[in-house]
């Protein structure tokens, strides 16, 4: 019976539209996370009557077929690159772009990576690292004196070093958007890799045409809507027990035709 195996891909896209929304709400605290949708497609079609083909020889053709379909499938997980809530940290070295672009960061592997958590911090050196101990590009260092640092909007970071009145600027903070946000890599710990579907990035300054501004001394929240997942979790459990009550209902259907035989 196709009913059982129809229903049994309903049951496995949910499962996996629970897993979507499971890391959802997980990562509702994580500083510039991007919520995932979880994209479905029906599966192919059995004909059992054609349309557009007479029934008889000399008739009118048949107006509508009888196509049945076969289910449904996990096609794609889509990161929606919504601007998520800055917050205010305080912290000079927490840098928010609010608008379009990304952070270059370098990683052990010499890779440029991307990210749009700005959670940057000193390195032993005094370089420009983020959270993890990653090269923030293009690298800069601040001076071992350094007594208070400024980033504008435009990414330009000047250091005011003790015993001189007029800060010093070490250098500028370049952005990089995509053609396709939604074709890059989550590599997790806030990063992203380029890819084939995402396109080549394209550099720029922050205030820039198609680019955000840097607003220290904030962080981008995470874009997660907690009424809208659990909306979406609920809509969800519900279709897998649609689904398993369909599984129910047809083995009950073999059953009966199997007592009728014997």
């Amino acid at each position: 019976m196709r009913a059982l195996a129809i229903a049994a891909t309903g049951m496995a896209a949910q499962q996996m539209n629970v897993e979507v929304i499971a890391n959802n709400v997980a990562n509702i605290n994580t500083t510039s996370f991007k919520r995932a949708r979880a994209e479905f497609s029906d599966l192919l079609y059995q004909t059992e009557r054609t349309a557009g083909v007479p029934n008889a020889g000399g008739g009118n053709p048949v107006p509508e077929g009888a196509r049945i379909g076969l289910g449904t499938r996990t096609i794609g997980v889509r990161n929606l690159h919504i601007q998520g809530p800055l917050g205010q940290t305080g912290n000079p070295l927490d840098l928010a772009i609010n608008g379009g672009g990304w952070f270059q960061i370098t990683n052990p592997a010499g890779e440029t990576v991307y990210t749009r958590a700005g959670s940057f911090n000193k390195g032993p050196n005094g370089e420009l690292v983020t959270i993890d101990g990653y090269t923030v590009e293009p690298a800069m260092t601040f001076p071992a004196d350094t007594v208070d640092i400024t980033v504008n909007e435009s990414g330009e970071v000047y250091a005011t070093v003790a015993g001189q009145a007029d800060p010093q600027l070490l250098g500028q903070l370049t952005l990089v958007n995509f053609a396709n946000d939604a074709g890059l890599e989550p590599l997790g710990s806030n990063l992203y890799r380029e890819t084939t579907a995402s396109g080549q990035p394209t550099a720029g300054v922050a205030t820039d045409p198609g680019f955000g501004k840097i607003n220290q001394g904030y962080l981008e929240g995470s874009n997660v809507d907690p009424v809208k997942e659990i909306t979406e979790l609920i809509a969800a459990q519900r279709a897998y027990e649609m689904n398993s009550k369909v599984i129910q209902a047809a083995d009950d259907m073999s059953g009966t035709v199997s007592k009728g035989i014997r």
